[in-house]
């Protein structure tokens, strides 16, 4: 009976301790982004993204350039039309992971979407200094935002299915900073200001917070219907 007792608690305040940790990524995530809205169009300020790019020029190298060219192309349009659909295609093929491939395929599709419609309000010009020519517009960014739901997603997976927890840090450590790498490359390159990363990655977070609280709203009343219907 106090094994149970102790199970529970231990039970209980993980899942507590988890709950406060999304709440808290939840409101970070939308406190960022207002915050660099208003930085950019409200007060019009300009010091972190000149900084940024001061940094980044102090270590500019036709070498680095060249990392950084294929750094950012694993956020790019041509990886994410062609990469979640083979994990979408891969996650389909096991049973006990299809609802993992259809938050794939729906939240990569809705971040998109999504990121197209906030740079069409924000509607800012990309910097005039960028090393090579990107279309579109600026803010928020869509490598860091798509790449941010995407790579999100995938950490997310991971922990829901990796048992050991060597693999699940080094899985979660390897993807987040190869997402952080594509948010600077992003501004090494002069293609967006250090601004509309962090407000695309804050963008991003924060929709694939609300994808996966209502999907998991979802996948509980679709599994509620088939124990019904086989019972």
């Amino acid at each position: 009976m106090k094994t149970r007792l102790k199970r529970f608690v231990s039970a209980l305040a993980l899942l507590s301790a988890e709950v406060v940790l999304v709440w808290a990524a939840f409101f970070a995530c939308i406190s960022l982004f207002v915050y660099m809205a208003y930085t950019v169009f409200i007060i019009k300020g300009t010091a972190l993204d000149e900084a940024m790019f001061r940094f980044a020029a102090s270590h500019t190298s036709p070498e680095t350039t060249r990392i950084m060219r294929i750094i950012s192309f694993f956020a790019s349009a041509d990886y994410l039309m062609v990469v979640p659909p083979l994990v979408v295609l891969i996650l389909a093929w096991f049973r006990q992971l299809q609802w993992f491939a259809l938050k794939v395929l729906i939240i990569s599709l809705t971040s998109t979407i999504l990121n197209q419609a906030l740079k069409r309000l924000f509607e800012r010009p990309r910097p005039e200094t960028a090393m090579l020519e990107q279309s579109g517009l600026s803010f928020p960014s869509g490598h860091a935002m798509i790449g941010g739901s995407f790579y999100g997603l995938l950490i997310y997976i991971v922990w829901r299915t990796v048992p050991n927890p060597i693999w699940r840090w080094l899985l979660t450590i390897l993807l987040t900073f190869l997402l952080l790498l594509i948010g600077y490359s992003r501004v090494y390159l002069n293609v967006h200001y250090a601004t509309d990363v962090l407000a695309g990655f804050s963008a991003g977070i924060l929709w694939l917070l609300i994808s996966i609280y209502f999907m998991r709203k979802l996948e509980k009343i679709y599994f509620r219907k088939v124990e019904q219907k086989q019972v």
